[in-house]
């Protein structure tokens, strides 16, 4: 039986794993050019937090794309398995690794001065520029 206070995903090949300990329900969008470079569109995530357990932890691969976060990926099938912040360790993991529930809502989209004028969402959202983004959640510089 399904534990519905977390959410468990899986890649397309079966070999790894995420299980998330919380099952948030909010769904944001990122539209910066390396999250639209590493997945060809937006990528729409949950933040899962910091308790992640990771199985078939050999066949994935981990790209370090910034100072403050590295994105991991199964090696055998290529699906992206999540985005970590490497100060906190939290997770933000896509969207599409979870099965669809009802409670997920898109509800955030951020880097929205980055996003491409060829889509849009019909959704009401809170928004945010990139530099809010920074401001909001950088960490302090030494």
């Amino acid at each position: 039986m399904e534990n519905p206070s977390r959410l468990d995903g899986a890649c397309l090949c079966g070999k790894t794993r995420l299980i998330a300990a919380e099952n948030a329900d909010k769904v944001g969008a990122c539209h910066c050019v390396t999250c639209r470079r590493w997945g060809g569109g937006p990528l729409l995530a949950v933040d899962c937090g910091t308790t992640v357990t990771l199985e078939g932890e050999e066949h994935i691969g981990v790209f370090d794309s910034s100072e403050w976060a590295d994105r991991g990926f199964c090696k055998n099938c290529g699906t992206h398995l999540f985005y970590r912040l490497k100060g906190i360790n939290q997770y933000i993991v896509p969207a599409g690794l979870f099965a669809d529930r009802p409670s997920h809502n898109l509800d955030h989209q951020v880097f929205i001065d980055h996003k491409p004028g060829y889509y849009d969402f019909a959704n009401e959202t809170e928004n945010m520029t990139g530099a809010e983004v920074f401001a909001k959640y950088a960490p302090p510089s030494e």
